[in-house]
C-alpha cells in the first residue's frame, strides 16, 4: 500500500477541520414493501376515508404522508398493547415469529472459524485482534477487550458501532488500541462520545467486550474493485482506487460513494428475499455466538449497546435474541410514524423492514425482549427524530413492560443536547449493566 503524501500542515489542517465538525447521519430513502398489493391490503382499509383539506400536517412525502399515517393501525396487529393479550407467554411466540418472517434474516448454519491475529496490552486492557470467516465476503475483523490480569468468567458486552455516514470505519469508532489513533476517529469520538472510546471504558469496569465490523462496514465494506464494470451515475468505480485507503481524502470520497451504494445494496438484498436489517442482524448474531462461546465469558450475563446505528442494531438484536440479557439502546428510538412523516431521510436503509409496521411499532421490536432489562437513552434536541415521537416510543415501551408486570425492568431516559452518547449517558448505561448483569 502506498503511503499518504499529505504534509504535516495538511494533516493538522484536516485534524482541526474534522474535530470542529458536528456529527452527521447518513441519508437514506424509505423502503418500498415487497408487494404493493399486500401492503395496501394490510394498511389501507376502505372503511377509513381520509378528509381532504388544505390544513394537512406537513410530510416529507407531501400530501401522501398524512393519508398513509391516518391508515396506520395503532396499536398494530401484534402489539402487546392490544387487549387481545394479557400474558407475554401467549403473545410473544406469534409476535416474534412474525418479526422474524418480515426481517427475513438469512440463516448461517456453518461453523465459523475464529483466528487470533494479535494479542497485546494497552491502557490497562488485554486486547485481542480477531478475524472470522463467513461463507461470503471478506473476513470479519473484530477487537476483544477485557481488564488486564482478569481471571474467571466475566460478564460481557457486545458493543455495536454506529453508522454516522462513515462506512469505511467500523470497530475503530468506539475503541482505541494505541496512542496512534486515526485523526478521523479522534474527531468522531470527540463529536459523538465526548472524546472517549466507550468500549474501552466499559471493559475497564470489569467486562469482556467484543466489537466487530458490522455488515457493509470497514472490513465488511464493498470495495471499488468489486464494482468494476458497473458504470452507473454516482456508483461509477472508474478512476477510483482501493489503494492508499487510510488517506483522509480517500476516506471522505469512499464514505460519500458508499452512501450512494447503500441504496443499491438494499434493493439487491430485497431481490434475494432478505433485507438490510436481516443481514446486519445475522452477522451480529454470529458475533454474539463467538462472544458467548469464549471460556472467559459468562454466557448468562451478556448485554449489548450502541449509539445511533449501534442503537438501531440493539433494537433488532436485543429484540430478537434472548441471549442478550440486558440492552441499552442509545440515540435510536422513535415510531414508524416519525419515519413515515418526518425523518426517513435522516436514516440508513438498515432501519426499514418492509411490512413490519403492520404488526409492531418500531419500539415494539425492542419490546419483544420483555421482561429482560432494557434501557433507552434519547436526546431532547436529537436532529434525527422528533421529540413528540421519541416520547411516544418511550411511552409504548413503558406500557409494554408495565403490562407484563415488570415496569422496573424498563428505563427511558432523556438528556439535553443533540445526537450523542456522552460521559453522563455512558455512566448511566454502565450502571444499568452493573445492576442487571451482576457487577
Amino acid at each position: 500500500m502506498k503511503k499518504s503524501k499529505n504534509t504535516d500542515a495538511d494533516i493538522q489542517g484536516s485534524r482541526r477541520a474534522f474535530i470542529s465538525k458536528t456529527a452527521m447521519a447518513t441519508v437514506a430513502l424509505p423502503l418500498m414493501p415487497n408487494s404493493m398489493t399486500a401492503a395496501f391490503e394490510n394498511i389501507v382499509p376502505t372503511s377509513k376515508p381520509f378528509p381532504m383539506n388544505s390544513e394537512l400536517p406537513k410530510s416529507q412525502i407531501g400530501q401522501y404522508g398524512p393519508w398513509l399515517a391516518d391508515q396506520m393501525q395503532d396499536p398494530p396487529k401484534l402489539s402487546f398493547r392490544n387487549d387481545h393479550w394479557s400474558k407475554i407467554e401467549d403473545w410473544k411466540p406469534s409476535a416474534h415469529a412474525k418479526a422474524q418472517e418480515q426481517i427475513a434474516e438469512p440463516l448461517i448454519k456453518v461453523a465459523i472459524p475464529v483466528t487470533i491475529k494479535r494479542t497485546y496490552s494497552y491502557d490497562g486492557l488485554h486486547i485481542e485482534e480477531l478475524t472470522w470467516k463467513l461463507p461470503y465476503g471478506r473476513d470479519v475483523e473484530a477487537i476483544f477487550l477485557k481488564p488486564e490480569n482478569s481471571t474467571g468468567k466475566l460478564p460481557a458486552i457486545l458493543a455495536l458501532h454506529d453508522h454516522g455516514g462513515q462506512k469505511y470505519f467500523g470497530k475503530r469508532k468506539i475503541t482505541k488500541t494505541s496512542d496512534n489513533q486515526h485523526l478521523l476517529m479522534e474527531a468522531h469520538q470527540q463529536s459523538y462520545y465526548e472524546g472517549r472510546a466507550w468500549a474501552n471504558e466499559i471493559a475497564k469496569k470489569g467486562y469482556a467486550v467484543l466489537v466487530h465490523d458490522g455488515f457493509s462496514f470497514a472490513s465488511r465494506r464493498v470495495f471499488y474493485q468489486d464494482m468494476a464494470g458497473i458504470e452507473w451515475g454516482a456508483l461509477k468505480a472508474e478512476g477510483r482506487t482501493d489503494e492508499n485507503a487510510e488517506d483522509v481524502r480517500n476516506i471522505e470520497a469512499y464514505n460519500e460513494w458508499a452512501g450512494h451504494h447503500e441504496h443499491l445494496m438494499a434493493k439487491s438484498l430485497f431481490s434475494a428475499g432478505t433485507s438490510y436489517p436481516g443481514m446486519v442482524l445475522a452477522e451480529d448474531r454470529i458475533a454474539l455466538d463467538i462472544l458467548s462461546a469464549r471460556k472467559d465469558v459468562d454466557a448468562d450475563r451478556i448485554g449489548c449497546s450502541g449509539l445511533s446505528g449501534g442503537g438501531l442494531r440493539t433494537v433488532y438484536l436485543g429484540g430478537m435474541d434472548a441471549r442478550i440479557k440486558c440492552a441499552v439502546c442509545v440515540g435510536f428510538m422513535s415510531t414508524w410514524k416519525d419515519f413515515l412523516m418526518n425523518k426517513a431521510y435522516t436514516h440508513t436503509w438498515m432501519t426499514y423492514t418492509p411490512g413490519l409496521a403492520n404488526y409492531l411499532d418500531f419500539p415494539e421490536i425492542l419490546g419483544l425482549r420483555v421482561p429482560l432489562p432494557t434501557m433507552v437513552q434519547s436526546n431532547n434536541q436529537d436532529q434525527l427524530f422528533t421529540l413528540p415521537e421519541m416520547k411516544k416510543a418511550d411511552g409504548i415501551l413503558a406500557t409494554v413492560f408495565s403490562k407484563a408486570g415488570h415496569p422496573e425492568r424498563y428505563s427511558g431516559k432523556f438528556y439535553d443536547g443533540g445526537h450523542k452518547f456522552d460521559v453522563r449517558m455512558q455512566t448511566d448505561a454502565f450502571n444499568w449493566f452493573n445492576t442487571w448483569l451482576g457487577k
